[in-house]
């Protein structure tokens, strides 16, 4: 079902779908529900799927306060949504920004994750990486010639070129964040969540929950090696390589939902 819930002055929208395992399931920076949702169309063999917009994304408005897009308030939020929907506790997990957010909910509420599943991160412990600087830059343009200028303004930039050469999906992916209904209404989305971090370095030990990291190769926006040092040191943890999107997105996709699946129903 799509429904929505009011906090904090803002219609935040979610979906809540299947049965079984609960799995709070977060996009990431600049996508939507759809984007987690679409690794489980056709069902979710034992596992209830839940999802909403962050703020500033997707169908969630309004903005609210500028200073609240942050990961720990987008944290706050799923929390909030996990109390709407009933569940004491979840698996918690999410898409590169959605990582994060679920990062950041792990250290913060440990009580309500029954185990972390962290796909594709993009962030460790320091804010502005080098691979979300590119974001940044996208929000500059748009803030500063609007949307469809930016976009031609990204194209002729040398950041471009070596995205489209060493990772053609992620250049495609930074491309669209100009094509979104609300680019210029939500800008600010892209220039302080990479300014942000989930947690400080090497926090990330701290988690006891069962957790999976699922990575790719040939994508600059998410480092591979990034989820090999998170999944080598969050104790127990699970380490999965799927597919590139940039070789196959069915193959990746069906790569992921397997690795999902099998870690979900394989927990005690």
């Amino acid at each position: 079902m799509n429904l929505t819930f009011d906090r904090d002055g803002i219609k935040f929208y979610f979906k809540d779908e299947g049965s079984g395992v609960p799995f709070v399931y977060q996009h990431g920076l600049g996508a939507d529900i759809t984007q987690p949702f679409s690794f489980f169309t056709g069902g979710h063999r034992g596992i209830r799927l839940l999802s909403m917009d962050c703020r500033a994304h997707g169908q969630t408005r309004p903005l609210g306060p500028e200073e609240k897009i942050g990961l720990a308030t987008f944290a706050d939020d799923v929390v909030a949504f996990m109390d709407l929907r009933k569940l004491e506790t979840a698996v918690v997990g999410g898409i590169s920004m959605g990582a994060a957010v679920a990062l950041n909910l792990a250290l913060r509420y440990p009580d309500r994750v029954k185990a972390l599943i962290l796909q594709r991160p993009a962030w460790l412990g320091q804010a502005m990486p080098d691979n979300l600087r590119v974001l940044v830059k996208i929000g500059e343009l748009i803030r500063e010639y609007g949307a469809q200028r930016g976009k031609e303004q990204f194209k002729t930039l040398p950041e471009y070129a070596a995205l489209e050469k060493e990772s053609p999906d992620a250049a495609a992916s930074n491309l669209a964040q100009f094509d979104h209904p609300r680019a210029e209404e939500t800008a600010v989305k892209l220039l302080r969540i990479p300014n942000d971090a989930p947690c400080a370095d090497r926090e990330w030990k701290k988690i006891k929950a069962p957790t999976l990291v699922i990575a790719n190769r040939v994508d600059a926006i998410h480092p591979y090696a990034y989820a090999e040092q998170l999944a080598k040191e969050i104790s127990g943890a699970q380490f999965a390589e799927v597919t590139p999107k940039s070789m196959s997105v069915a193959r990746h996709t069906s790569d992921v939902r397997a690795k999902v699946e099998d870690f979900i129903l394989g927990l005690p």
